[in-house]
C-alpha cells in the first residue's frame, strides 16, 4: 500500500505544497524514541495522546520507543474548523488513567499559541505525576504567547498554516503522511483593491 503523500493538495479551496516529507518526519521521531527512551528507561512513563491532532505522531512515536510504556488520551478543542485558534480551550475527552505518582509525557501535533498546551500542562500537574514532560512534533516558536516548556520538539517552524501527519483543516487532511504548508498564491494571482 502506497501512502498518501501527493505534491500538492486542495483543501476546503486553499492550495498546500510539501513542507516536510515522510522520510525527514520519521527520522526525527526515530531520534525522538531513542532520547525518551533513553531518559524513561527505568520510569515506565504513560503518554498522553491529545486527540485528534496527535494520534499518529504518537503511533509512530510509540514504534520507536524501547522501554515499557502505557497510552492513553484526552481530546481538547481550541480552533473548531478555523486556521487560528479561538483563544478557548474546551476538553471533549477526560484522561481515563489515574496519573498520581507516574512518570507524564504529553503528546502534542503542535505547540502555537502554548495555550492548549498551558492548560494541559496546569490540569495535569494538579494530578500529581512523578514527572511531567512535553513532546511536540511541531513548535512555532514565534506564535508562542503563553508560557509552556516543552522538553522534547521535533521540528521548530515558522509562524505558518500546516496540515497532513494529524493536522487538519475543517477536519480534512490529517491522513497525508508528510506536512504541509499553505501555498502562496502568486501576485499575478492576487485579487487587488480599486
Amino acid at each position: 500500500m502506497d501512502l498518501y503523500q501527493p505534491e500538492y493538495v486542495n483543501i476546503n479551496g486553499e492550495q498546500f505544497r510539501v513542507y516536510l516529507t515522510h522520510e525527514e518526519i520519521q527520522q526525527r521521531i526515530r531520534q525522538l524514541g531513542e532520547k525518551v527512551s533513553h531518559d524513561f528507561y527505568d520510569k515506565k512513563p504513560i503518554f498522553i495522546g491529545v486527540l485528534n491532532g496527535a494520534y499518529i505522531f504518537l503511533a509512530d512515536l510509540m514504534r520507536y520507543v524501547t522501554i515499557p510504556c502505557e497510552v492513553d488520551f484526552l481530546k481538547l478543542s481550541s480552533y473548531g474548523d478555523e486556521k487560528v485558534s479561538s483563544g478557548q480551550v474546551r476538553q471533549l475527552k477526560e484522561i481515563d488513567a489515574n496519573l498520581k505518582d507516574r512518570h507524564v509525557i504529553l503528546v502534542e501535533d503542535i505547540v502555537d499559541t502554548g495555550l492548549s498546551m498551558k492548560y494541559l500542562v496546569e490540569k495535569v500537574g494538579r494530578m500529581n505525576p512523578a514527572s511531567l514532560s512535553v513532546i511536540t512534533m511541531l513548535h512555532k516558536s514565534e506564535a508562542t504567547h503563553h508560557d509552556v516548556q516543552i522538553d522534547y520538539v521535533g521540528f521548530k517552524i515558522p509562524d505558518l498554516f500546516v496540515l497532513g501527519y494529524g493536522l487538519d483543516y475543517a477536519q480534512e487532511g490529517r491522513n497525508l503522511a508528510q506536512i504541509y504548508i499553505l501555498q502562496e498564491k502568486k501576485k499575478s494571482e492576487k485579487k487587488t483593491k480599486s
